[in-house]
């Protein structure tokens, strides 16, 4: 896996000028060989909240929940940051959005500032921002943060950041575009921005567990939303208005939301899995082409197996978590580790709320120090970029995926070679041929590749 989103000599040079919190910020770290660890960790700055600078203007391009919800957690991350445009295919979502930047920050975009179409994201970068954030449904992702990168804008996109292989090799090329030109890419995996993840991170590379031997990553839950098709919608209406449920849009749930899960291993490992087994079927989904349950076994190149487990049906047992075992012990990998025989050897301490109890969450949401960290890196030019280590995690749950839809053994290396592009080819507000023709894949019969 690539260490390259931290620059050491960049990171030292301006450590110096941004002082103990500035450089590390979790909390005030003292010691030098704290300071040294978490460079060499690639840790991210993790201050309380941003240091004051210029005005950073941001444009959106994305505007449903996850855009306007980003657009919120970047105006919280610190002073002097301003919404200067917003762009969406859908004009009602951009009014809601405006609405709610309104009513929670009485921000005001001015309408010259706002774009319609699925040029939007042309008209976004070209209006005068100095940052984008990347929120449409994934499908998207690819172009998008190609033209941002062209234009040189730092930029902030949800995950996943594809759909397919194609669209994975797009964003590692464009990621490593944006490196040569200093460009700060952070992505949507929060938990590498959480502290108390990010504290057992710490006592991991510590070597407390010892040699990582396996791993188990889970996303159960409820069924999502999803839309019925309206008269008035057209097919690609409607299907970008219902994206969670399809596969050319999202990528499948595997992808489109267990891939946080993924990460996390792949962080944890500094590794990827190389093949996998996978299965999976489609029980209860009201809507789109995609499954609603997986389970896969990733093997790694030194024989160590993950089990990835993620399903979106009513009325069964939940479970959001990752776990990894070691030599020397375990981890739930968010708070605790734990010794051969069960017992707990680090606990992560939370603040205590006004009672003097211990809270439950991080002082911090997750969700705005991920937009505190990239604006500390904007301003103080901290490098990041996450974009590739982000693909990977994304072209492991694409692995995943392909594997269960075929019932093939899929490895690594057809994966990066593979010439699968989902969806079409030209973008109109009309009749796509999608709809009516798709077909849920059947193991042993489906040649996705």
């Amino acid at each position: 896996m690539s260490e390259s989103n931290f620059s050491r000599r960049k990171f030292l040079a301006n450590a110096a000028a941004i002082g103990a919190v500035g450089a590390i910020g979790v909390n005030v770290l003292a010691s030098c060989a704290e300071k040294k660890k978490a460079i060499e960790l690639n840790l991210p700055p993790l201050l309380a909240t941003a240091p004051d600078g210029p005005p950073i203007k941001a444009g959106v391009i994305g505007c449903g929940g996850r855009g306007s919800g980003a657009a919120i957690d970047f105006l919280n991350a610190g002073p002097n940051l301003i919404i200067h445009a917003l762009g969406d295919l859908l004009q009602d979502r951009i009014d809601e959005c405006r609405t709610k930047l309104k009513n929670e920050k009485n921000v005001e975009v001015p309408d010259e500032n706002i774009f319609v179409g699925f040029d939007a994201f042309e008209k976004v970068l070209n209006s005068g921002v100095d940052v984008v954030i990347l929120a449409t449904p994934p499908h998207f992702r690819p172009q998008h943060f190609e033209a941002a990168v062209q234009a040189r804008k730092h930029v902030f996109m949800e995950k996943p950041v594809a759909v397919d292989p194609v669209g994975v090799r797009s964003v590692m090329a464009s990621s490593k575009k944006a490196e040569s030109l200093g460009l700060k890419v952070v992505t949507g995996t929060q938990r590498r921005h959480q502290l108390d993840y990010i504290e057992v991170f710490k006592q991991i590379k510590s070597g407390i567990i010892g040699e990582i031997t396996s791993a188990n990553c889970y996303w159960n839950q409820s069924q999502l939303w999803f839309r019925k098709p309206q008269a008035d919608w057209s097919e690609m209406e409607y299907m970008i208005r219902d994206w969670v449920n399809w596969l050319w849009l999202s990528g499948d749930h595997i992808v489109e939301q267990h891939v946080h899960n993924i990460d996390v291993i792949t962080w944890f490992t500094g590794t990827h899995p190389t093949k996998a087994v996978g299965f999976g079927s489609r029980q209860r989904r009201p809507t789109g082409d995609q499954y609603d349950n997986f389970s896969v076994d990733f093997v790694y190149d030194n024989g160590m197996h993950m089990h990835s487990m993620c399903r979106q049906i009513n009325g069964c047992t939940n479970n959001v978590s990752e776990f990894i075992m070691g030599t020397k012990g375990s981890t739930n990998c968010q708070n605790k580790i734990f010794d051969p025989t069960g017992k707990e050897i680090f606990s992560y301490q939370y603040p205590l709320d006004d009672n003097g109890q211990p809270m439950r969450n991080v002082k911090v949401s997750p969700y705005v120090q991920e937009h505190i960290d990239w604006v500390t890196c904007i301003r103080q030019n901290i490098p990041i970029n996450e974009a590739e280590q982000t693909a990977i995690s994304n072209m492991v749950a694409i692995m995943g995926r392909v594997s269960a839809y075929t019932g093939k053994e899929v490895t690594w290396d057809e994966m990066m070679n593979s010439d699968l592009r989902l969806g079409p080819s030209t973008y109109v507000l009309g009749p796509v041929g999608i709809v009516n023709t798709a077909q849920v894949a059947v193991p042993g019969e489906a040649s996705e590749s």
